[in-house]
């Protein structure tokens, strides 16, 4: 995949080089409760004690490293951020476009790099959950370890394989600004868990055409595809199907439990948006029979 020398996007929130703002513990009474209790039992000085009780009431364990200090970050590492924010980038060129196209302005996500613990609008996650979107506060979170992830344990590794997880996650920001994610998670509050998870299949498999249709119009526009490329996505919308994860983990498979499709689905929907290129190709997701995806 050609990306080297292309525009990063501005739109990202680089949080991997903080520096440990140490542990909170408590807040309030609590707070106060459990430094007397660790003064009685260990015999120490409560005045010293006191001195690490924040603004908040809450206990504040000081920190290996300084707040705000920034870690030093690898080389690797870094050129997979650079590769994130090009192809971040692409995504905000392509859906500005399509979005005109329509009538509609296209309101930029925020990439948030991270390493390890992150908190979004939606909660805290850590890197086990994998790359996610979050509509609260419209921002993509990649932990670009799980890069790594997808080569060693999935075995679906490239380039193009990434891109192809970041667009996906970008599809969501689309679904979201476009009322789909909103629709369905009206849906699933009313729905029997079975029929919930089959409209969750359903945007999940939207995010993947989706993610074809920009790189369609990326290719087009960046000419950035090299021999395999897509290959590799594929091979990485077949990895991450509900069916061959489920068979991986328990050597069986429960359909009525799948929520993001399955191999053949995913790739399937992914190479219809990069052959047509067609937004208006989204709405079919929600029309065909759930048989017929």
């Amino acid at each position: 995949m050609r990306w080297e020398g292309r525009e990063e996007s501005q739109n990202v929130d680089d949080r991997r080089r903080r520096g440990n703002r140490g542990l909170m513990i408590g807040g309030g009474g609590a707070g106060i409760l459990i430094l007397l209790v660790l003064a009685l039992c260990f015999g120490a000085d409560p005045q010293q004690l006191a001195q690490l009780i924040g603004p908040n009431g809450q206990i504040v364990v000081a920190p290996g490293q300084p707040a705000g200090q920034e870690q030093p970050l690898d080389p690797a590492e870094e050129r997979l951020a650079s590769f994130s924010k090009v192809v971040f980038r692409d995504t905000e060129i392509v859906w500005d476009e399509q979005f005109r196209k329509i009538g509609k302005e296209y309101r930029k996500p925020t990439l948030v790099l991270y390493s390890g613990v992150v908190e979004s609008a939606c909660g805290t996650n850590d890197s086990a959950v994998g790359p996610f979107y979050c509509p609260g506060d419209e921002k993509v979170y990649i932990d670009l370890g799980f890069y790594q992830e997808m080569e060693r344990k999935l075995k679906a590794p490239g380039e193009f394989a990434r891109a192809y997880v970041i667009a996906h996650e970008v599809g969501h920001h689309v679904q979201n600004l476009l009322g789909y994610s909103q629709r369905v998670q009206e849906a699933r509050q009313r729905l029997p868990r079975a029929q919930a998870n089959e409209m969750s299949v359903r945007l999940e498999l939207q995010a993947d055409f989706l993610a074809g249709v920009w790189a369609h119009h990326a290719q087009k526009k960046f000419n950035f595809l090299e021999e395999g490329d897509v290959e590799s996505a594929l091979n990485a919308a077949f990895q991450i199907g509900d069916d061959t994860l489920q068979r991986k983990a328990r050597g069986y498979v429960v359909p009525d439990a799948f929520t993001h499709g399955t191999s053949k689905q995913r790739m399937r929907w992914f190479t219809e948006g990069l052959r047509t290129g067609k937004l208006s190709g989204a709405n079919q997701l929600f029309e065909l029979d759930y048989g017929e995806l």
